[in-house]
């Protein structure tokens, strides 16, 4: 059996970028009508079969692509955000295809094989890549959506949750219920979503006439994203209430101080984002803002085709609301 050309193939004849290949391939701007033509001709030549763009029976097909270290654990927020935008998805008569993205393909901006190999029609970006990667993609000429991410100044759709409005809404919650010692627990820098969370903890606290301090951020991870709370009595003295930018850290911070002999709630009221398992499976329930995981995944999956059908239409960004979950962990002073 032939062996399918690919644009990789079309790029090492002619000695050229395989992104100029992807854009004159495509009918994007980006390079000259002389060297159009070439790539053209050549890919004529060897044979390169191009998937139509436009509307097609049986639907598209989208690769998502997430880092790896998004899914390390086994299961996370991300493994149940994408089990939801299959569905969606195969709803809509499309097909999803995962490409997980090691660390340093990222670094590298490394092309994805699902677009080397012209198998997908759009990508969905889920959570947060590096800028310089992202640029990569949109370089390539083909539709994409970014879908729990999104990066200033890049004019690219997305699809939100609502993470300054929730996380204000629960520590005014907190708030509310008496609390005044708050510490948020989060890696500020380490996703645009930890950072929105914390605008709307900021936010919320100042309402409640609550000095803000650099004292009151606890990292969560490290510069590779890799989980690293460190707590301890001293750090502790005083807190009623540790605001968890997700349910993992959540869970995590549980069981250091279960460890540690403070009791959640009677010491240290928690609350947590998302409505993960995890936040139900401890032995204190965490109080929680839950995202709304099927409406984000709907949205995305609408977005893409929507992108694919209407290149040229208006930026779209959808913010997906949610709601307080009240559970175990919090009490009232």
């Amino acid at each position: 059996m032939k062996k399918s050309v690919r644009m990789a193939d079309i790029a090492g004849h002619l000695g050229i970028s395989i992104v100029s290949v992807s854009k004159a391939l495509r009918g994007k701007d980006g390079v000259s009508d002389e060297l159009r033509a070439r790539i053209e001709q050549t890919a004529q030549e060897l044979g390169y079969i191009t998937k139509p763009e436009s509307a097609a029976p049986k639907g598209f097909t989208i690769g998502i692509l997430t880092s790896e270290r998004y899914l390390s654990r086994g299961t996370s927020f991300y493994w149940s955000l994408y089990e939801r935008l299959l569905l969606h998805l195969t709803n809509g008569k499309d097909f999803g295809m995962l490409e997980v993205v090691s660390d340093a393909d990222e670094r590298g901006c490394t092309i994805p094989r699902i677009i080397l190999e012209n198998r997908v029609q759009g990508i969905i970006i889920m959570g947060k890549l590096e800028p310089d990667y992202i640029r990569m993609v949109a370089g390539l000429g083909i539709p994409f959506t970014l879908l729990d991410t999104y990066e200033i100044g890049m004019p690219y759709d997305t699809v939100l949750s609502a993470g300054y409005a929730g996380m204000c809404e629960i520590t005014h919650y907190l708030t509310g219920r008496g609390h005044r010692m708050l510490r948020y627990v989060g890696t500020l820098g380490a996703t645009s979503s930890i950072d929105d969370r914390y605008f709307g903890f900021c936010r919320a606290v100042t309402d409640a006439g609550i000095p803000l301090t650099p004292e009151m951020v606890i990292p969560d991870r490290d510069a590779c994203g890799v989980s690293q709370i460190e707590l301890t009595h001293e750090l502790l003295h005083g807190v009623t209430a540790l605001v968890c930018n997700c349910d993992f850290t959540a869970y995590t911070v549980l069981g250091k101080l279960t460890a540690l002999g403070i009791r959640v709630p009677e010491d240290i009221s928690i609350v947590g984002f998302d409505n993960y398992i995890l936040s139900e499976i401890g032995n204190v329930g965490i109080t929680t803002y839950a995202i709304d995981q099927d409406e984000m995944a709907a949205a995305s999956a609408s977005q893409i085709r929507r992108r694919i059908l209407h290149p040229d239409a208006p930026r779209q960004t959808i913010t997906v609301t949610g709601e307080i979950l009240e559970r175990q962990s919090v009490r009232s002073l």
